[in-house]
């Protein structure tokens, strides 16, 4: 699937692992005042005493120094090493998962153009061809119980490489498989299959990685490789596809699957310094898993991001085939429309990292994306109703500066919840929440895709006739508008948080807080970390 991806404060929290703690007895380690400036350790405090007051007890993770070798864990050497091999992996994975719509790419002319099918029938194949998506949480829930060959990450992103492979790679080679119906979207189907089982372990590495560590922030740069491969894809898909067949497009993806299968291969996951979980049940994994969503703090959110991609039937389909059949746009135009809008992604990433997630509240800065969304779709009417033309802006001038824009946009507004979900994984359950969120935006998509090809044709929008096409587009923008209706459900800022950081928490709130906390029987209790000069 065209996928999707932590916010920084002050003095970050550190999220305890549950499976670094034995039950049933506690660790204390020694603070060495002399040296504090010299070393970081985690020093975990517990006064559990049986398995059954865990319940009862608060779990805090603090700094504190340690140069003596007393059990200290030290965060820092264990972070560096083969820290490359980490950061190499997922952004080859990130990279490669952006550079999908090169393919694709090449599919939709082939389908538009050499299968000749209609407006209707290539969105509803686009659509339903990522069905495979949808089952993401039982993929994470694998990933994050389910040990092959001593790892639980790096062997799932092998499998999904390998599985896009086959279904590209036998799109190039056998003629057969793209010119019947059938068998190109059952391939289609293998493809997102093995993309989103390798997606959903690069979500939970990237999460598991940086709380671990608390690099915060690494869904901001996964997303920024996405867009960078988005930039390449395009660029040379659109390029590509006015010298050589579509099939010799395909066959290009399957060479640079094969160099992110290499670099799979070659990494070793515990070398990346990462706790083993403690093993569970396929049962009690999805029981923890219900248990997470189902608290305020994520289900408001959740349900506000679903709904505002479902409300909206796209046309997109409707609109490619005006583009490129009544317009006669050419593959180079429609491919750099995608670069110009994959360069703003990148941008919108950069400027969200660096000022926007420190500066604007997540709900207003979701309230201004969304309104923004739903007017970037009135583009569109512009374009079919040829109001450029009166201004002296071409088509081709038109499609390369604004096509993209709605795009873009709901790709980025999908950013923010990414973070906020990332933030409250607990130890154990990165695979799980990540798919979780994965999946609900692809069910929303795949709901929203085939709202629009009933809508295209309920108003007679066909490859002959677009007469009714600028009315959908109009009702497009209006469905857009009605998340802002209850735009209170998403969150002013990261709960559990600032907050807790500002001011303690009350009765009530400490009984209704359960996300990141209550994960089947048991309890993690999150405080922010000390200050230094009053540890000292």
């Amino acid at each position: 699937m065209n996928n999707p991806l932590l916010l920084s404060i002050t003095n970050p929290v550190k999220l305890l692992k549950p499976s670094t703690i034995p039950y049933g007895r506690s660790l204390n380690t020694t603070t060495n005042k002399k040296h504090q400036h010299q070393s970081r350790t985690l020093v975990v405090n517990s006064n559990t005493r049986s398995r059954t007051t865990l319940t009862s007890c608060s779990l805090s993770v603090v700094r504190g120094r340690n140069n003596n070798g007393g059990g200290g864990f030290d965060e820092t050497k264990v972070g560096r090493r083969d820290q490359g091999n980490a950061v190499l992996l997922c952004a080859v994975g990130y990279w490669v998962q952006g550079s999908r719509c090169f393919p694709w790419l090449a599919l939709n002319f082939h389908m538009s153009h050499c299968l000749n099918l209609k407006p209707s029938t290539l969105q509803l194949v686009q659509y339903t061809a990522i069905l495979p998506m949808v089952a993401k949480p039982l993929y994470g829930v694998l990933s994050d119980v389910l040990y092959i060959g001593g790892a639980r990450r790096v062997p799932y992103i092998s499998i999904g490489v390998l599985l896009q492979g086959l279904a590209w790679g036998s799109l190039a080679i056998f003629p057969g498989s793209r010119e019947a119906l059938p068998s190109l979207f059952g391939l289609a189907l293998l493809s997102n299959l093995g993309a989103s089982i390798a997606e959903v372990a690069q979500d939970a590495l990237v999460a598991e990685y940086g709380l671990r560590y608390q690099m915060n922030g690494l869904q901001s740069y996964a997303l920024m490789a996405s867009a960078v491969g988005g930039i390449l894809g395009n660029l040379l898909g659109g390029y590509c596809l006015l010298k050589t067949p579509p099939r010799i497009l395909f066959l290009a993806f399957t060479a640079i699957l094969s160099l992110q299968l290499t670099v799979s291969l070659s990494s070793r996951e515990e070398s990346f310094g990462l706790p083993r979980i403690r093993e569970t049940s396929l049962k009690k994994q999805f029981y923890d898993l219900m248990g997470v969503i189902q608290g305020d703090e994520v289900s408001q959110p959740l349900t506000w991001i679903i709904a505002s991609i479902a409300m909206v039937p796209l046309l997109s389909g409707s609109v490619f085939c005006y583009q490129t059949q009544r317009l006669n746009l050419d593959p180079w135009v429609i491919g750099m429309s995608k670069v110009i809008g994959q360069l703003m992604l990148l941008c919108l990433t950069v400027v969200y990292d660096r000022y926007l997630k420190k500066t604007l509240p997540m709900r207003p800065l979701v309230h201004i994306v969304q309104l923004l969304y739903a007017l970037s779709l009135l583009f569109d009417y512009i374009l079919v109703k040829q109001i450029n033309v009166t201004f002296g802006i071409s088509n081709k001038a038109f499609v390369l500066c604004f096509s993209s824009v709605a795009e873009i946009l709901a790709q980025f507004k999908v950013l923010p919840f990414s973070v906020l979900l990332a933030n409250m994984c607990p130890g154990g359950c990165e695979g799980s929440i990540t798919s979780f969120l994965a999946s609900a935006l692809c069910l929303s998509s795949i709901v929203s895709g085939c709202a629009g090809v009933g809508m295209a044709n309920a108003i007679g929008v066909t490859c002959n006739n677009y007469a009714n096409l600028p009315a959908g587009i109009l009702m497009q923008s209006l469905a857009a508008m009605l998340p802002l209706w209850f735009i209170h459900c998403v969150p002013m800022s990261e709960p559990g948080f600032e907050r807790e950081g500002k001011r303690g928490l009350s009765k009530k709130s400490r009984r209704s807080r359960r996300v990141g906390r209550v994960v089947g029987q048991e309890i993690f209790a999150y405080r922010r970390e000390r200050d230094a000069e009053a540890q000292a």
